[in-house]
């Protein structure tokens, strides 16, 4: 299954889309389109899926996305309100040859870089998310000088994290189409028990060829990925509900509290117990 084709609509006096939506327009299945889009999140938390990365997102966090790489954004309550102001621009917005321009490079090399995802960091965020507010609210030629300045704020102060591998924008269609099956079914079946001969079955390979396939695309095992995505939902339950360590473990996916504690560890750098007492005393995470 492809991922979904995503296009969303803009006035014809537009020549690109900034707009927010909310729930129930904001919720998307795994999806690309061939735009590059930056992604300000005003309400709600859940989990970010962008290339093979998986994380989080919440009120303030700010995402920049690069073209025809797969994403969503999950929230983890089904009645939670989610919404996020929405840029989608394409290369040629400003016209065939303006990327081409001297002065236009570092913008085509941060778009460029933002085909693995980017996650905007640091103290150039608030000013960031101020000129964007702009941008929603700005009409004729100001709407297009507001997105240069803040594609040339990120790009001047590269504040930010790449999130995904290279390796899962660059395929042939046919690899392509395969590793948007698998992070796909993943996504949508972490919390079942999921056998590598499973999800290999998925893909129609033999588990080895899967197991060498995946490696070699994402970088890291199928496994990890897996583990990745039980415990960004973990941490969702660990913030969000009074459930004990074993609850969220088991209703994460995993199937042994050793287990879970231990790639909570790997993942987060600290324990379940301690992730939960450091959020709740008001102490930030690392990204």
């Amino acid at each position: 299954m492809k991922p979904f084709i995503e296009k969303l609509p803009h006035p014809e006096d537009n020549s690109f889309l900034a707009e927010t939506f909310t729930t129930p327009h904001f919720e998307v299945p795994w999806h690309q389109h061939i735009e590059h889009e930056i992604i300000l999140f005003k309400q709600g938390h859940g989990a970010s899926y962008i290339g093979n990365f998986v994380g989080d997102f919440k009120p303030g966090d700010i995402f920049l996305v690069g073209s025809n790489l797969p994403h969503t954004f999950q929230k983890h309550e089904k009645d939670l309100i989610t919404s996020a102001l929405v840029v989608q621009f394409r290369d040629d917005c400003w016209g065939k040859d303006f990327l081409g321009m001297p002065e236009a490079r570092p913008i085509k090399n941060l778009l460029e870089t933002a085909g693995r995802g980017l996650q905007i960091t640091g103290d150039c965020r608030p000013a960031l998310m101020e000129q964007l507010l702009q941008l929603e609210n700005a009409s004729g030629f100001e709407r297009v000088i507001v997105l240069c300045r803040c594609l040339q704020q990120v790009a001047a102060v590269p504040e930010y994290r790449v999130l995904s591998s290279q390796q899962t924008t660059g395929f042939q269609a046919r690899h392509k189409e395969r590793i948007d099956k698998i992070l796909r079914y993943t996504i949508e079946h972490f919390q079942d028990p999921i056998s590598l001969s499973e999800v290999a079955a998925n893909a129609a390979m033999s588990v080895p060829a899967f197991c060498s396939y995946f490696k070699k695309c994402t970088k890291k095992t199928y496994i990890d990925f897996l583990n990745e995505v039980r415990v960004g939902h973990a941490c969702k339950q660990l913030i969000d509900t009074q459930n004990n360590i074993a609850s969220v473990c088991y209703e994460s996916g995993f199937n042994t509290l050793a287990n879970f504690n231990k790639q909570f560890l790997r993942v987060k750098g600290i324990t379940p117990s301690a992730y939960r007492k450091t959020v709740r005393q008001g102490q930030s995470m690392p990204l």
